[in-house]
């Protein structure tokens, strides 16, 4: 159910759910029609970075927050080369933004990427349904359309069984001066090498490292470790992305290669596949972390952190190797929120240590993968060994 309709002449517009809710509102965005898994996120702020989300793709956001556009929206500030949700659900849209830059309005950004919204529906009732209920599929359409979208919700294939990999980077680049990049010859620059390994990464990942001097690489995600390891990288970060962790076999397979050859970091997407490596299963949440305002306990010293986390699966612990600690917990849920190899230089964590959006509290996680690196390897020496 995607494409062009009537909406030119028919504003009038209704998000379906899969239970037979119906929420009607005004449509907003690419006058088209929609569908996909029903989240939604706690954020105050940065409804732009949420758009651009990769781990958002298959999805229809919505926002709790009540107001959203009034700020604008600024390009700059994208997290992906384009909108990542499929849909977006909101209670009220500012027409009229307000932004040093001048900023366009948050209907021309979803028009012009050909994503459809709604406007005007009581998103905090929406919440309290996923909430109770789970996440469900729904569909935007025009309002004349319910009783079709109905009948079709039965027939679309459930998130869990979609494959969303195609979101990460089909060839590899450098990120330099802000943005993707040619591969260039870098062996004489400064830095070290961190190759990340794009199941969807956010760009604030890449803009970290390079505040910390680091040279970039981005890779497919169907990058083998042989293929990492060929491009003498000193440390390996597996990034965020959207789907079921049990579908990234081949990504679980060059985690495992790379663990004892160099320091590997992994974050959200990165950490379950980690998890899988270690030995553990994965699960499904009744209704995912999204949000910049989740309390996470570090096991170790007692220190709670305040984290950006936008993810629908978590880390079962029962069958991790005996030589992998639990570090971090979620104080919401009790989940697994961070990973250690006690030997080798590997760590995790289920949040999102790049925020944007979210507090800022946990870039310190970055200094520290930097550090393994130099302890690993303090004069650039040990590149990609191969055991």
């Amino acid at each position: 159910m995607s494409g062009t309709s009537d909406w030119a002449e028919h504003h009038e517009a209704a998000l379906v759910l899969a239970d037979g809710a119906v929420f009607r509102g005004t449509g907003i965005g690419a006058a088209a029609d929609t569908w996909g898994e029903v989240v939604f996120n706690t954020s105050m702020t940065g409804y732009q970075e949420m758009l651009t989300d990769p781990s958002y793709a298959g999805q229809i956001l919505v926002l709790t927050y009540p107001l959203i556009g009034n700020y604008g929206i600024d390009p700059p500030i994208d997290e992906s080369r384009q909108v990542q949700v499929r849909g977006l659900v909101v209670r009220s849209e500012c027409d009229t933004p307000s932004h040093p830059r001048g900023g366009m309005r948050l209907h021309d950004y979803l028009a012009a990427a050909d994503i459809p919204g709604i406007a005007g529906v009581d998103t905090r009732a929406i919440t309290r349904r996923i909430r109770h209920d789970g996440v469900m599929l729904g569909v935007i359409v025009p309002i004349q359309d319910v009783d079709a979208a109905q009948q079709r919700l039965a027939e679309l294939p459930a998130y869990d069984s979609q494959d969303f990999i195609s979101v990460g980077v089909e060839q590899p680049y450098r990120w330099s001066d802000g943005r993707p990049q040619q591969i260039a010859d870098t062996s004489a620059e400064p830095g070290p090498h961190i190759v990340v390994l794009d199941e969807g990464l956010k760009y604030n990942i890449l803009r970290h490292l390079r505040t910390r001097g680091c040279q970039v690489t981005a890779m497919p995600p169907s990058s083998s470790a042989a293929d990492i390891l060929a491009v003498k990288p000193d440390g390996v970060l597996l990034s965020p992305g959207p789907g079921d962790p049990q579908l990234r076999d081949v990504q679980v397979a060059a985690a495992k290669a790379l663990i004892g050859n160099l320091p590997v970091m992994g974050i959200c997407m990165g950490h379950q596949v980690l998890g899988r490596a270690f030995g553990a299963d994965t699960f499904k949440l009744k209704f995912g972390h999204r949000g910049g305002n989740h309390p996470v306990l570090e096991t170790a010293t007692g220190r709670v952190a305040i984290t950006a986390q936008n993810h629908g699966y978590a880390v079962d612990p029962d069958a991790l190797a005996a030589d992998v600690d639990v570090t971090h917990i979620n104080l919401h849920d009790s989940t697994v929120e961070g990973l250690a190899h006690r030997t080798e230089p590997v760590f995790s964590i289920q949040y999102h240590a790049e925020a944007s959006p979210g507090p800022l509290d946990n870039g310190h996680l970055f200094d520290r993968f930097l550090n393994l690196i130099a302890e690993a390897s303090p004069h650039g020496s040990a590149k990609g060994r191969v055991r």
